[in-house]
């Protein structure tokens, strides 16, 4: 699914941050059904929301989530509040953290950049998604 399709090299020509290469590429692994207009939400986020804060991976993930799980909005059900806690737990646990700072200072290379953060992401909304959708 979506960490396939990253591993794949896609969007590489873009030259996308971590947030949108996310979003972009859950819009075409989960059929999110978002036009180009709604892509650029997540521009904003890469970099820890240009401040190394929360990873841009990760709000673009719980972005996924909620297209994917919330009908109408956040407080019709805890289910949202729940995805997320679990994504942010698994990611933290793989990771050591959720902050962009410690992330770029451990993973990010170079030559790959902060792929290693964002395939972890991907891996981890994958296994949510597919619980999910069963």
């Amino acid at each position: 699914m979506l960490t396939e399709l990253l591993e794949s090299g896609y969007a590489k020509d873009k030259d996308l941050n971590c947030a949108e290469q996310i979003l972009q590429g859950a819009n075409e692994a989960y059929g999110l059904g978002l036009d180009e207009d709604h892509l650029k939400v997540a521009a904003g986020f890469g970099g820890g929301m240009a401040i190394e804060s929360v990873c841009g991976a990760l709000t673009a993930a719980i972005m996924v989530l909620g297209r994917l799980y919330v009908q109408e909005r956040a407080h019709e059900s805890s289910r949202i509040k729940d995805l997320t806690q679990e994504l942010f737990e698994l990611y933290s646990k793989e990771m050591g953290s959720i902050h962009c700072a410690p992330l770029k200072e451990n993973y990010r290379t170079p030559e790959g950049k902060c792929q290693t953060v964002i395939l972890k992401a991907a891996e981890i909304l994958d296994g949510i998604v597919k619980r999910e959708t069963i």
